[in-house]
């Protein structure tokens, strides 16, 4: 996840600028099941504080441990643990632990990546081995095939018998949200813990500022008529929350150009028909592939009542559409819980 990455990579400069070595371990195979899946990654400081997770927290302590050579020698290494006799998961995970260097040029790259949200790719070379000692890292390739190593002892000219485990990580996802008032407050707040990138659009004549939405990355205001949306296509929610039929209805007017894949409207049920109507009236041409990403009202029922529990129902709801998962309990399910 890219907001995870930008935690790790903030933390690493933190680190460094108060003369701290950091080491950073990455899933980078697993035989059999587990927590999460290759590709997750922590950042271990020298004094033993972490930033980030590749599991419920039993699998940290032990790489916690030993990742105590990497600090000393600076040689990146790879570990296994198995989760069958620890953990029940019932899967075997190899590690990769590698020094962490974060140059100017890497920040510079990553930083102007996450402001043009671009994908990043990162390619981990490694064996199939346990406490294995070699020519093991991880390079990230940026939109522009500009390539850094995390770790100054990985060369990638060398070359040698490592498997490589590759992965793209996209730009944070994107929630826009259209309203100011207490629940879009809340929804902002909540959807901010998840590492979204949220925009607040407001009223031109609300007052509102960045500081009254926690988490948010912008607010500004704006009118249906006056709204430019931009690169929303992919990656992206919209949630219409401004208590304003006639408003709602110039929005989904607006966005009726465009084709985004989750668009969440509040408002009561019997509403919905004339809402749809009305489309129609003002946009004949109106495609299905629009209408069917609309969901209004926004959330999955699931007895949601306060703004806190809207907001985690109209959340759910988006992960559901993004995803492509029907929602169930997870004790129906009999297989992986990854499918």
């Amino acid at each position: 996840m890219f907001h995870e990455l930008k935690e790790i990579i903030q933390q690493a400069v933190i680190n460094q600028k108060k003369g701290l070595k950091s080491v950073l371990a990455t899933v980078v195979h697993l035989e059999g099941s587990s927590y999460r899946k290759p590709g997750v990654r922590m950042l271990i400081s020298e004094d033993l504080a972490t930033v980030g997770a590749v599991s419920g927290g039993c699998v940290e302590k032990e790489i916690k441990h030993r990742a105590k050579s990497v600090f000393v020698d600076n040689t990146p290494k790879i570990i296994t643990y198995d989760g069958r006799y620890k953990l029940g998961c019932e899967g075997i995970l190899y590690i990769l632990i590698e020094p962490i260097l974060i140059t100017d040029v890497l920040l510079y790259h990553f930083s102007d990546a996450a402001l043009k949200r671009e994908n990043l790719k990162i390619e981990s070379y490694f064996v199939k081995e346990d406490e294995a000692f070699g020519n093991f890292g991880s390079v990230i390739t940026f939109h522009n095939k500009k390539q850094v190593s995390f770790s100054e002892k990985f060369n990638l000219q060398v070359k040698n018998k490592a498997s490589l485990f590759s992965q793209i990580i996209q730009p944070r996802f994107r929630l826009i949200i259209i309203g100011a008032e207490h629940d879009a407050v809340k929804l902002c707040k909540i959807a901010a813990n998840l590492g979204w990138e949220i925009e607040v659009i407001t009223s031109v004549k609300d007052s509102k500022q960045l500081i009254d939405f926690d988490g948010a990355n912008s607010v500004i205001g704006a009118s249906p008529e006056t709204i430019n949306f931009k690169e929303i296509e992919k990656n992206t929610a919209i949630v219409i929350m401004n208590h304003s039929y006639v408003q709602d209805l110039k929005y989904l007017i607006s966005l009726s150009a465009y084709n985004p894949k989750y668009i969440g409207v509040l408002g009561a049920p019997n509403r919905r028909e004339r809402l749809f109507n009305e489309l129609f009236e003002f946009v004949p041409n109106i495609s299905d592939v629009f209408l069917d990403a609309i969901y209004t009202p926004a959330g999955l029922h699931i007895g949601a009542k306060t703004p806190e529990e809207i907001a985690v129902s109209i959340i759910a709801e988006i992960l559901s559409v993004i995803h492509k998962k029907e929602p169930f309990s997870l004790r129906k399910l009999t297989g992986n819980i990854n499918n």
